[in-house]
């Protein structure tokens, strides 16, 4: 095992939308996931392999806490995301447009949708733990 840094520097944390149902939200937060991982550069995130007692590895989990939260709509969502403009966290979000039709509708519909028409399923950041607790403090934990 290698000597990294504390776990609690850093985090992930998404912000899921309470009004979507449960099956919805899981694909959300996996784009969330991959989307905000792709944004990271190599050595920002660390990663780590977990050895089991049989001498198997469990591979490349997150030595950051990835913590899910639940707001009560989407404009809740929407305020989280301009604070993490503002403070040029990185993040990213899925809107209703981002649904129906295959990647190439989904960009179409988007494209064409006001920001302030969009309806926000959820929103995934990365950056330092107490800045992102400024951002999501007045979220609940996922359950």
């Amino acid at each position: 095992m290698t000597s990294v840094s504390s776990e609690n520097e850093k985090r992930f944390v998404a912000v899921l939308n309470k009004k979507t149902e449960l099956g919805r939200s899981l694909n959300v937060l996996g784009h969330l996931s991959v989307g905000l991982t792709n944004q990271l550069e190599a050595d920002e995130a660390l990663f780590v392999d977990y050895q089991d007692g049989d001498g198997g590895i469990h591979p490349s989990l997150s030595h950051y806490p990835f913590i899910v939260l639940k707001a009560d709509n989407s404009n809740k969502i929407r305020k989280a995301r301009e604070l993490a403009i503002e403070q040029g966290i990185k993040f990213t979000d899925f809107t209703h447009t981002m649904i129906e039709g295959g990647s190439t509708v989904q960009q179409r519909t988007t494209s064409q949708t006001k920001e302030q028409d969009f309806e926000y399923l959820g929103i995934a950041f990365f950056g330092d733990s107490e800045t992102l607790k400024n951002i999501t403090k007045k979220f609940s934990l996922y359950k």
